[in-house]
């Protein structure tokens, strides 16, 4: 008799010859059943916001109330200006057209984009032509790879007809609707502040066919101090350069997106009618919790841990975790294909995120809710493949939107893996995961589903994400269901490390405790002058906690037995600059605040400290999504200098019109490290004052206002 040793379903073998399986299947998960974790009610009975309202912090880009399908677009005057996305097809977007006498004249972007686009196209390279007809100052230094190798190499000869003679022209239309369905400006969801969006996905799908044919202005530079430097990118030209198989199984989800939703000359039946809400999170120091003060009990978690399952699938219902990077999506418009990336290309709705949502600050969150699936997917990172047709069954809510709702949290990136240990850290990735996870409804909340945030790439410990996790739950009272992609020892330890909390009855407070002495231990460590062998015998994280928590003595109710010399001297470094709310005021201000955490000004960078500026990004740096290029391209300059004896290394023209081909594509490749390490210069920075900031910025836009076509 044969066993499957990962928990399969076994094939039996007797001496009669294989007999059908038989129901034997060790159960993949720890734990609480899901039905715990849906809080016994039905999986979408609870809701994550609460309906769709149009105010000053919710703007609304379509008619309310609804009353047709798809909803009629909402109309307002338009805006050109910092706060607002500037839209190809406003008045104001002009660009340089050449002349067949090689003479040019400023002239409408968007009046260049319809002559382009509506002009037969019938291959990749006629496609990539009209693209550049309106980007010339890229004309030497795009070149779409991917785009080729797509339909002259993976689809064959009557997939790309169809492409060409039918998909493509129904894009094109869509997107030349850009006037009609967006009839009102589309703010930009900033730094520092809270603030809604809604949209119609249809809406969405006309924005998202203008980032696939590349039209947006302004959002292609390099330029350090860009308008945009600090928000994702959005056009497409980048995905269509990147090489790799990831990269061509990416383009057929996204065209699979637009084969479900652009519609035919004569019907428009497939028009999706839902909407898509996105919220920005923005919060204050004095608005987090006091970990050393929460009484809250780990044990108390409703926890389901499964090894097999991804959030996407087995989490329905619940809050669903997107391990994003600070700017959204990652590297989904590039050869990144994680976590994420994959979740914005199965869900391309959240594509449009990237148009509008400047990139993360410490104690910020994007919560996403309405986005459909259209496409299942196998494999992972180099072995993804698009694998077909998805039917989303998700139920809508009163306001139309799909029951999905998705939190974009960004971990932080550790080159070295001991630094995650230290308080400072420990406490930003739990703030992260609080502000992704406060419910600021009245109704109890859902549960969470999640799994290894931060880990890869990244350089997470799963075992410690996983506790900063559960604490983040027990402190707002969610359950908790984590997925951990196969791993089956740390399913196991996990389970064990939940019941052991539930045994002895700890609380976050104690459990914080706990970790700041494994911090200063990993910081001895560290600091001692050890070999490399007894550095790696110190104790796991895991084995410390336990032998902790044996140790403790129950001195009073919800203090932590463990050093008190450590604690003390722990609590002298904290830098809490402001009054801190215990849970039940927090939960009191939820309710009464739908602004909730103000707009921050100088407590930005309250939880750096000078040491943390090895790993942290510095206000100059964490706006400037280039600056990793930059960097990189220094160095990698450098390093070939000192290698070669020929001649020293040549200085780099700041801009991009004297950039070739070949120095282009290194620096898409740079930009691919710098989204998926998400993380850029080392180098300390001192943080420009606002006033500095907001000068520079209205300098660059009166340039920019006057050489628009200046990408």
């Amino acid at each position: 008799m044969s066993q499957s040793p990962d928990g399969g379903i076994s094939k039996m073998e007797t001496d009669e010859g294989p007999v059908l399986p038989v129901d034997y299947r060790p159960q993949s998960w720890r734990g609480l059943p899901m039905e715990a974790i849906h809080r016994q009610r039905q999986p979408f009975e609870l809701e994550h916001l609460p309906a769709v309202t149009a105010g000053n912090l919710h703007r609304v880009m379509y008619q309310l109330p609804i009353r047709d399908t798809p909803p009629r677009p909402h109309k307002s005057p338009g805006k050109w200006d910092s706060e607002h996305v500037r839209l190809p097809c406003a008045p104001e977007s002009k660009y340089p057209r050449e002349a067949a006498d090689g003479s040019t004249s400023i002239d409408s972007r968007w009046g260049m984009i319809e002559r382009a686009l509506l002009q037969p196209i019938e291959s990749s390279e006629e496609l990539q032509n009209a693209i550049l007809s309106y980007n010339t100052t890229y004309r030497d230094q795009w070149h779409f790879r991917a785009l080729h190798q797509l339909f002259e190499e993976e689809l064959d000869e009557s997939e790309t007809r169809v492409f060409f003679e039918d998909l493509l022209p129904r894009i094109i239309r869509l997107a030349l609707r850009l006037p009609d369905l967006i009839q009102s400006p589309v703010p930009l969801l900033k730094q520092h502040k809270n603030a809604s969006l809604s949209l119609s996905q249809q809406q969405i799908a006309c924005l998202l066919a203008n980032a696939f044919l590349c039209t947006f202005p302004r959002r292609n530079t390099l330029k350090r101090k860009s308008e945009y430097s600090s928000f994702p990118d959005i056009n497409f030209n980048r995905l269509y350069q990147s090489t790799g198989q990831a990269v061509l199984e990416k383009l057929k989800c996204i065209m699979h997106y637009f084969r479900r939703v652009c519609p035919t000359e004569r019907d428009a039946s497939n028009v999706p009618t839902g909407v898509v809400t996105f919220v920005r999170r923005s919060g204050m120091p004095e608005h987090l919790i006091d970990w050393s003060q929460s009484a809250a009990p780990l044990g108390d978690v409703p926890l389901h841990v499964d090894a097999e399952g991804t959030i996407e699938d087995e989490g329905i219902g619940l809050l669903q975790v997107d391990f994003a990077n600070k700017y959204l999506g990652g590297g989904v418009l590039g050869h990144g294909c994680v976590q994420e990336e994959i979740r914005f290309v199965i869900c391309p709705e959240l594509l449009v995120s990237k148009l509008f949502t400047e990139s993360l600050r410490p104690f910020e969150a994007l919560v996403m809710l309405g986005a459909e699936r259209y496409s299942n997917y196998t494999g992972y990172a180099g072995s993804f493949a698009w694998s077909g047709n998805c039917e989303d069954a998700t139920p809508r809510d009163s306001s139309h939107r799909r029951q999905t709702a998705i939190v974009a949290i960004d971990a932080l990136h550790f080159a070295q893996s001991q630094h995650q240990y230290r308080e400072d850290l420990m406490e930003r990735e739990l703030n992260k995961a609080y502000i992704g996870f406060v419910h600021w409804m009245d109704m109890p909340p859902p549960g969470v589903a999640t799994g290894n945030w931060g880990c890869g790439a990244f350089g997470g410990d799963s075992y410690l994400k996983a506790l900063l996790q559960l604490m983040v739950c027990a402190q707002l009272g969610r359950p908790l269901a984590y997925y951990t992609f196969g791993n089956t020892d740390f399913r196991d330890d996990f389970h064990d490390m939940w019941l052991l909390f539930q045994s002895e009855a700890t609380t976050v407070q104690q459990l914080w405790s706990i970790l700041r002495s494994y911090s200063q231990l990993m910081k001895e460590h560290s600091s001692a002058k050890e070999p490399r062998e007894q550095k790696a015998t110190k104790k796991k994280l895991y084995e410390f906690i336990k032998e902790e928590l044996k140790k403790a003595t129950p001195v009073e109710a919800g203090t932590p037995g463990t050093s008190g010399s450590a604690e003390a001297k722990s609590e002298s470094k904290a830098s809490v600059t402001s009054a801190k709310t215990s849970p039940e005021v927090n939960k009191k201000t939820t309710q009464q605040s739908p602004d909730l955490f103000p707009p921050q000004s100088s407590q930005d960078d309250s939880d750096s400290s000078p040491e943390q500026g090895i790993l942290m990004l510095s206000d100059d740096e964490e706006a400037n999504a280039m600056m990793e290029a930059a960097s990189l391209e220094a160095k990698n300059s450098k390093e070939a200098s000192n290698s070669s004896s020929s001649a020293p290394a040549k200085s780099n023209s700041s801009t991009t019109g004297t950039v070739s081909g070949g120095r282009q594509l290194t620096l898409l490749e740079m930009l691919d490290t710098h989204y998926e390490k998400g993380q850029a210069s080392k180098r300390p920075r001192k943080a420009a004052n606002a006033e500095g900031q907001a000068k520079s910025r209205k300098e660059n836009n009166d340039v920019q206002d006057k050489e628009d076509f200046v990408d």
